[in-house]
């Protein structure tokens, strides 16, 4: 297909979140809401409560149009192919959608939905992973927290969104908040309300766009008797000196060579030395890209910052490994 026909990039909202905290519910919202938006969802058989309320047998995809006009596409387990499906379908003319929502299962990791994204051309080309969506259950955060797979969803969400508020006092959801931000700095955390939330908060998220905006929140005063001993965190890396590009490509290469599985997100706005744009990259876990960004004002500091999100992730050794490099 040539570049001038080539169809506009679907974006791309993936819905996680542990088992009960409200995922459904949510995404009923953003069906029935009042956006004018023609929305497909792929949702595994295996949710809680399948929109369609179908088995698939051994079918790889089901496809359905909603009395709304928006598509649903439940499947066994073959993300890719569902992905195909739809594309082939909307080519031809037989269904029509502008966006397309991800429901993953209250299990799922979701490193290889965002994954599929980056690793497929066509998919790349056709599809624009958009942002990802956590749900966080207020009243069983707690219990559901002391699980790597639950700790792993906050850590990738772009947005995480907790629900339940209600069920919890004032002092236990501030806990809660400073936890998330603990484990996730770079997303906005907000509360849903009976899956009901401004969709502007879930949509056009871009967070997977390489821009120079590392999107890092700042922490709540620390209380030391709240800190859990969670397994997913962010880590900072600064400087204010330019760096040399090989040494920091040596230094990445290396980290992602020894720990590239643990690193859930991970983005940086960095200053090279005679460069005069800013550099910047991200990635999810070994899959990463990069590109030159605007130049940096006159009277700009030059800091470089780099976010990861990680497990369990050997702090103490790459912030010696970075500094290293600075020379």
């Amino acid at each position: 297909m040539s570049e001038s026909t080539q169809p506009a990039q679907i974006p791309v909202t993936v819905l996680t979140g542990f088992l009960g905290a409200g995922k459904t519910t949510l995404l009923r919202h953003i069906l029935e809401a009042e956006h004018g938006l023609k929305i497909a969802v792929i949702e595994n058989e295996f949710s809680d409560t399948p929109i369609d309320g179908q088995l698939l047998g051994d079918a790889p995809a089901q496809v359905m149009t909603l009395s709304n006009g928006c598509v649903c596409c439940t499947i066994n387990n073959d993300l890719e192919r569902a992905l195909y499906v739809l594309l082939e379908q909307r080519d031809n003319g037989e269904i029509e959608f502008d966006r397309l929502v991800i429901e993953c299962t209250g299990l799922a990791d979701p490193a290889p939905v965002a994954q599929t994204f980056f690793v497929d051309e066509t998919l790349r080309e056709r599809y624009l992973l958009d942002g990802i969506l956590t749900l966080v259950d207020a009243a069983n955060a707690d219990r559901h927290l002391q699980e790597a797979i639950a700790q792993a969803q906050v850590g990738f969400g772009d947005r995480v969104l907790v629900s339940k508020r209600d069920l919890v006092s004032s002092e236990q959801y501030e806990a809660l908040v400073e936890r998330l931000q603990r484990i996730n700095r770079r997303a906005e955390i907000h509360p849903v309300d009976h899956g009901r939330i401004d969709l502007e908060r879930l949509l056009d998220v871009r967070g997977f766009n390489l821009n120079a905006d590392v999107g890092l929140r700042p922490l709540q005063p620390l209380r030391p008797a709240a800190k859990a001993n969670d397994r997913i965190s962010t880590m900072v890396l600064r400087s204010d000196k330019p760096l040399d590009i090989e040494r920091l490509s040596t230094f990445m290469d290396d980290l992602l060579q020894w720990h590239g599985n643990s690193l859930l997100r991970y983005k940086g706005v960095l200053s090279i030395a005679g460069e005069d744009r800013r550099l910047v990259f991200q990635g999810v876990l070994r899959l990463y890209g990069f590109d030159w960004d605007t130049p940096w004002g006159e009277d700009e500091p030059r800091e470089s910052v780099i976010v990861f999100i990680g497990d369990n992730l050997p702090e103490e050794q790459i912030r010696q490994g970075f500094e290293a490099i600075l020379g």
